[in-house]
Parts: C-alpha cells; sequence; structure tokens
C-alpha cells in the first residue's frame, strides 16, 4: 500500500546527487556495475556500494549477477518514467527556457530505459500515428490492427517478454523529455529500439545515452516511415 512514508522514502532516495547520477546512468537500459557506476558519481566504490544497496532495497534497482559480479538496472519501466518526470520538472524549474539535454546528440536520439526518446522517438510516433498505425491518447495508445500486419511484416517483435509479464502495454505514449511532446514506450517502443540496433539503423554511443542514426538509417527511417531528420 502506498503511504506518505513510502513516497518520502523514494523522494529520499533520489534526492542525493550521487544516486540521482547513478540513476540517470541507467536510463540507457543497460545493467552496469558498481565500479562503473561509482565512476559516473565521482564517488569512492565503498560509498557507491552503500548507495546501490540502498536503491535497491527501496525497489529502484534491480541486481543481476554474473559469475563473481553484480550488475544493477532500473527495477522496472516505472523507473524510467519517474525519473523522466523529474527530469522535466527539473527543467521547468531551470532559469534557462531551452528544454532538455544541451547535448545535440541526446537530443536527436537517445534512449529511455529500452525505448527511442528525442526527435527520432517524437517523429517515429507522429508517423506511425499519421500513417494509421498507431492511436495515441493522453495515457494509453493502441496498435491498430494495419498497425500490427506491417509492423510485424518488417520483422518487429511484439510479443510479451516473458521476464516483463502481462503488466507490459503494446502501446503507450511516453512525454519526451527534451521536445515536450510524446514519443513511444510499451512493447512497440521497445521493439522499435531493438530493431533499429540490429538493423545498423542507430548505434548506441559509449558512456552516452545518445544513440546514432546512421546514413542507412536516415533513409531507412525516410523510406520505412517518412520519418524525416533535419
Amino acid at each position: 500500500m502506498v503511504t506518505t512514508a513510502s513516497i518520502a522514502e523514494i523522494g529520499a532516495m533520489i534526492g542525493d546527487p550521487a544516486r540521482v547520477a547513478m540513476l540517470q546512468a541507467l536510463m540507457g537500459g543497460r545493467a552496469l556495475s558498481a565500479g562503473e557506476l561509482a565512476a559516473v558519481a565521482g564517488i569512492a566504490p565503498q560509498t557507491a556500494s552503500g548507495h546501490l544497496a540502498q536503491l535497491t532495497a527501496s525497489g529502484l534497482l534491480a541486481v543481476t549477477r554474473q559469475g563473481r559480479h553484480r550488475y544493477h538496472r532500473l527495477a522496472a519501466p516505472a523507473v524510467a518514467r519517474l525519473l523522466e518526470s523529474l527530469m522535466q520538472v527539473a527543467g521547468t524549474a531551470a532559469a534557462t527556457p531551452r528544454t532538455g539535454p544541451r547535448d545535440e546528440r541526446l537530443r536527436l536520439a537517445r534512449t529511455c530505459y529500452d525505448h527511442i526518446a528525442g526527435r527520432l522517438g517524437v517523429a517515429l510516433a507522429d508517423a506511425l500515428a499519421a500513417a494509421g498505425w498507431i492511436e495515441l491518447g493522453d495515457e494509453a495508445g493502441l496498435v491498430t490492427p494495419e498497425g500490427l500486419s506491417r509492423l510485424t511484416a518488417l520483422g518487429l517483435d511484439l510479443s510479451v517478454p516473458p521476464h516483463r509479464g502481462r503488466a507490459v502495454p503494446l502501446c503507450r505514449p511516453c512525454l519526451d523529455w527534451s521536445e515536450r511532446r510524446p514519443h513511444l514506450a510499451g512493447r512497440l517502443g521497445a521493439a522499435l529500439c531493438t530493431h533499429g540496433l540490429a538493423q545498423g539503423w542507430i548505434r548506441r554511443q559509449a558512456g552516452s545515452r545518445a544513440l546514432a542514426v546512421t546514413p542507412e538509417g536516415r533513409r531507412a527511417y525516410r523510406e520505412v516511415f517518412r520519418v524525416e531528420l533535419a
């Protein structure tokens, strides 16, 4: 049950700059070690271990063991949505009117947990809606029968991930941090990101949430989805 104490606990967890830095590093959807997260936050490994233990106990992080190593990731998409919402509020409260990141690579395309954000993510949402493949509301979305047929034919896997269960919606709008318009989350958002990486249309950038859109990707997004990236 949600209580004022449990809300305050989550607020306290996110209120520390080092913990925020580590949580933001995990927004890219990849699991990272304690050492990697310590370097991101600029703190000692022992200090990072203490923070990570608290974040895990609070339900914000999950830990995966592989041999002697432990890797940390965001516990659920809801945690990524919480962080994205906090970044939007922080950007609104700042003195500058510019929204989102200053890095143009992040503004063009980046990962938001397991899906594509930035101008590319918003453009894909617009294009799929214009084609009648999806319908988006303020809080929910759906994939039309035509959209399901077309997207499946393109090779997108929209099945329910076995480790995520029935709670994962097929299509959901996610308000973009920089564009302030929705990009696509849910199974469709994740499938678009996975498919783009597999096809070589987008590439992860080392040490960043930024996604590089390759020349082949610009051509494919234009021809397949009618998306033009300036």
